[in-house]
């Protein structure tokens, strides 16, 4: 997603039914199926075709959201928030099927699960989200490309050789990064809390 700082970024309106919206619930709609297809068929080739149209459809919301104008206030939140099921989901199916350790499981939820509550810092004080950090889209890209990487090696054993340790380079990458820039979220939080003051409150300098 776009940083609404930046110059020529579009303007969010207050549509509900948008393209891009109907595609980032079509996406959310294909996560129950990654679940059923992963966990229980253990169909590996369905599952990784799921994960490669979420990607796709990923790419086309934010670039028809640009094309037609149709950038919304829901689309700001429910796109990064399809982005974060995906990760989460695949990322516990993986970890079931035991293809993933579970220590980084641990990591990636645990950053999701120190920065929701920062998002009441927000709402106290009248003020919208943060904005998506592009380093941190950077993060979600390497991790949405890795555990198709891996699922991938499952899927194609002959090509395993290859999918497998680039898998693995883009998931420690990618959680690295996603761990630094939850680090970057909550200090933006802790400082939006001292400089700016609850909404209705004194101020607190």
């Amino acid at each position: 997603m776009n940083d609404a700082t930046t110059t020529g970024a579009p303007a969010r309106s207050d549509r509900i039914v948008t393209v891009p919206n109907v595609l980032s619930v079509v996406r959310l709609a294909g996560i129950p199926i990654f679940l059923y297809l992963v966990l229980v068929r253990h169909a590996d080739g369905w599952a990784l075709a799921v994960l490669m149209l979420s990607g796709i459809t990923d790419w086309a919301d934010g670039k028809l959201a640009r094309l037609l104008d149709q950038a919304s206030r829901l689309g700001a939140v429910l796109d990064p928030l399809v982005d974060r099921l995906y990760i989460v989901t695949t990322l516990l199916a993986l970890v079931a099927r035991g293809i993933v350790p579970w220590w980084i499981a641990v990591l990636l939820i645990g950053r999701e699960m120190v920065l929701a509550p920062t998002l009441a810092v927000y709402r106290r004080r009248g003020l919208p989200p943060p904005e998506v950090l592009y380093l941190g889209k950077g993060a979600t890209f390497l991790l949405m490309f890795a555990l198709p990487l891996l699922l991938a090696a499952q899927a194609l054993p002959a090509a395993g050789g290859v999918l497998e340790p680039a898998g693995w380079a883009a998931l420690l990458w990618g959680t690295a990064l996603y761990v630094w820039t939850g680090a970057l979220y909550l200090l933006q939080a802790v400082q939006t809390a001292r400089a700016v003051p609850v909404s209705g409150g004194p101020a607190t300098g």
